[in-house]
């Protein structure tokens, strides 16, 4: 075999396999680098930031009150014997005035021990130290309400009310929207046409196309205005001075939407 002539097909064939290597390195890095230009180009695009904002305004159409029927004895039987007998006379005036059954909830309802520290004096001409026991006196039985009042023309003269029956710790009257989730969903319709309006004129006024949406945020909160009473004012109603309980205005309560959509462009 001629040694010099293998010599030299080797070196020819390394030749031509080192020009394969570079042109094939070259194409690789040619379409590396526009596969990666044409990733980036879809993966890190163009964005538009939209906030959009809804309002409703609705007058309250509940009003809540909460109270509590407290009442003291030496069993818990007794007690709860008392308590019952005065809610049952509230619940009946409730339903007379028009509150549902379904809208007296009853919240709490607590059995507490009550206790004394009966002092035993010494004896006539004794030298001592007071003495004395802390001793069960009796039970204490509290069951507290929350009541709805749909009509609330009618929520003045039942907190009045209430005060004929002795109830104790009348809470501030408040007004509520009973279907406020219907409300949230208007305001949140009139935010993303609000988007969509403000995006229509900024495609014309930038001069570019909106192409799809890539992402979509939401915040809504609920701003109430609600009566309350000072607690000299719900006492006296309590007691029965009606002439003390301004006349009620339910005002209003604004539920407001904000959103933010997020537009790929072009």
């Amino acid at each position: 075999m001629n040694c010099r002539k293998l010599f030299e097909d080797w070196k020819y064939a390394f030749g031509w396999l080192t020009i394969f290597a570079i042109v094939f390195g070259a194409v690789f890095t040619f379409y590396a680098v526009v596969f990666i230009r044409g990733y980036n180009s879809d993966n890190q695009v163009n964005t538009v930031t939209i906030a959009g904002y809804g309002e409703v305004v609705a007058v309250p159409d509940i009003a809540s009150i909460s109270f509590s029927v407290t009442e003291t004895s030496e069993s818990v039987k007794s007690a709860q014997d008392l308590a019952s007998e005065k809610i049952n006379k509230v619940f009946e005036y409730l339903k007379g005035e028009g509150v549902e059954e379904k809208d007296i909830k009853t919240t709490s309802y607590d059995i507490y021990p009550k206790y004394e520290w009966i002092n035993k004096g010494c004896d006539y001409g004794e030298i001592c130290s007071p003495r004395g026991n802390r001793e069960l006196v009796g039970y204490e039985v509290s069951q507290r309400t929350q009541i709805k009042v749909r009509d609330t023309s009618k929520a003045g003269g039942v907190l009045s009310g209430l005060g004929s029956f002795e109830v104790q710790q009348i809470s501030g009257l408040s007004f509520t929207v009973d279907d406020v989730e219907t409300l949230k969903e208007e305001a949140r319709d009139k935010a993303i046409a609000d988007a969509i309006e403000k995006s229509k004129r900024l495609e014309k006024a930038l001069g570019v196309k909106f192409v799809k949406i890539i992402s979509y945020y939401e915040n809504d909160r609920n701003i109430s205005y609600d009566v309350g009473y000072s607690k000299e004012v719900l006492m006296d109603s309590v007691r029965g001075n009606n002439e003390f309980l301004p006349e009620i205005s339910t005002g209003e309560k604004t539920i407001t939407s904000s959103i933010n959509i997020s537009y790929k462009i072009r």
